[in-house]
């Protein structure tokens, strides 16, 4: 399905019914990263998981972009879609920045948050300087593919990339598509994200924080120190996980987002 939104069109798909869990995925990606969930859990929630700005079906104007811009992006969806509850948010990686920024920005509409292999922290000087490097990859002649390649290798734990063909086709599929606009705008939005560490004990709603204990993008002990920070949080290290842990580990995922919700 698409909305037409103020500035965009965006992709996305919706399933079951109740409370509404809101699915951002994480850059390269594409809602496609969610298909577990959105096939597996239509009788927990009432599943919505778009493209963000730049990624799978949604338009891609040129950049950069920003992350408030990513979260507005969400509200006009959920207004769009007539969703007037508050919501459960579940970001993964760059969708755990959107995330965060939905909170500061639509807090008002927020009824609890799932931060999925993702930090609180802005990047480094040494991350910002990465993102460039990847930008200017992805402007170049086949670059959109070259970054993907050079990505999916660190997305998955090392022994489900190296014997597990299956699940690498699979991640290889999510990322598909990606253009180098869109590239070009996340990699901007996440260069330039401000530091959402301060935020974290202001959130008073529950939040689940789940990360791989194999993630080579994101150290596990990102997720240890949010955890640590907010004051209603629990906190799942899943085994044998890396950066995508829902797609690597969707029986443990899908439990622990179905307790979550059950609590609330």
């Amino acid at each position: 399905m698409r909305a037409q939104l103020p500035d965009i069109r965006m992709g996305y798909d919706e399933n079951g019914s109740g409370l509404p869990l809101v699915l951002l995925h994480g850059y390269p990606l594409s809602r496609r990263l969610w298909q577990l969930q959105i096939d597996l859990l239509p009788d927990a929630a009432h599943l919505i998981a778009p493209d963000l700005r730049g990624h799978g079906e949604t338009d891609a104007p040129p950049g950069p972009y920003t992350m408030d811009q990513m979260a507005d992006d969400v509200a006009a969806l959920l207004d769009e879609m007539g969703v007037a509850r508050p919501v459960v948010v579940c970001g993964l990686s760059m969708g755990g920045y959107v995330t965060l920024a939905f909170w500061r920005r639509h807090r008002q509409r927020v009824a609890g948050l799932i931060l999925a292999a993702t930090r609180a922290g802005a990047d480094t000087a040494e991350a910002q300087a990465a993102r460039d490097q990847a930008a200017a990859l992805a402007q170049a002649p086949g670059g959109a593919a070259a970054v993907v390649e050079g990505l999916l290798p660190k997305m998955l734990a090392p022994r489900a990339y190296a014997e597990n063909p299956s699940l690498v086709a699979a991640a290889r599929q999510v990322m598909a598509g990606a253009r180098a606009d869109g590239i070009f705008g996340a990699l901007m939005a996440m260069k330039h994200r401000p530091d959402s560490t301060g935020l974290l004990a202001g959130i008073s709603q529950p939040v689940l924080v789940i990360h791989g204990l194999e993630d080579q993008l994101i150290p596990p002990a990102e997720a240890e120190a949010m955890y640590q920070r907010l004051s209603h949080s629990r906190l799942v290290l899943a085994p044998d996980a890396g950066h995508l842990v829902n797609l690597e580990q969707p029986l443990t995922f899908n439990a622990e987002v179905r307790n979550f919700l059950q609590s609330l």
